[in-house]
């Protein structure tokens, strides 16, 4: 096992039900399982001098597979370390906020934008970037949780928007009740951390 399941000390959440966290616990869980047996398959599978057709064919699809399975590993890791420790506001006089003040004039603003692309129609996550190379923060859609990441980038904070994230709670009509509760359960410092780490 290369992988090991992480165990997150998530609180009681205003707006998001322990069911529904039990759940998308259980589905991160997943994640790790199927990279660990993608990666076990393909290091057997790689041992064999000569595979055949259909090997090598299996070969190439389980490393497309990984990037799916892997990221939904890292990113929901990222999703429960930021509601870890209950509700906490990032630090206003902080590194963090200076650079959203920045790079879009107010955390207000950020925020405004983050929840915007957190309402993109489909499955996915909307994540904020930071691109050391260039000094910015970015935040974007990232199509399913593979297609868009942004290469380089550091991930700083991500919302997770496929409908198991809050159908036992909200119907898809209402899934902005889901953003902004979540919203409101984070633990902000956390954020904070990541972001200093990359300065």
């Amino acid at each position: 096992m290369i992988y090991t399941e992480k165990t997150f000390n998530t609180p009681e959440i205003a707006g998001i039900s322990a069911r529904t966290i039990d759940e998308h616990k259980k589905l991160y869980a997943g994640y790790v399982k199927h990279t660990n047996l993608i990666l076990e398959q393909i290091a057997e599978m790689a041992k064999k001098s000569e595979p055949t057709p259909a090997e090598t064919y299996a070969i190439n699809e389980m490393q497309r597979r990984l990037g799916f399975e892997f990221n939904g590993l890292r990113n929901h890791e990222y999703y429960f370390e930021q509601l870890e420790g209950g509700q906490q506001k990032a630090d206003m006089n902080g590194k963090l906020t200076a650079q959203m003040i920045t790079d879009f004039g107010s955390v207000e603003a950020w925020l405004a934008d983050f929840k915007r692309i957190a309402m993109t129609r489909g499955i996915g996550w909307a994540v904020l970037y930071y691109d050391k190379l260039n000094n910015r923060l970015l935040n974007t859609w990232v199509d399913e949780q593979h297609l868009g990441q942004l290469n380089g980038l550091a991930f700083i904070y991500g919302l997770d928007m496929w409908e198991h994230s809050y159908m036992l709670d909200y119907a898809p009509s209402e899934k902005k009740k889901y953003v902004d509760a979540y919203l409101a359960a984070t633990n902000q410092t956390v954020c904070d951390k990541r972001f200093e780490a990359c300065l």
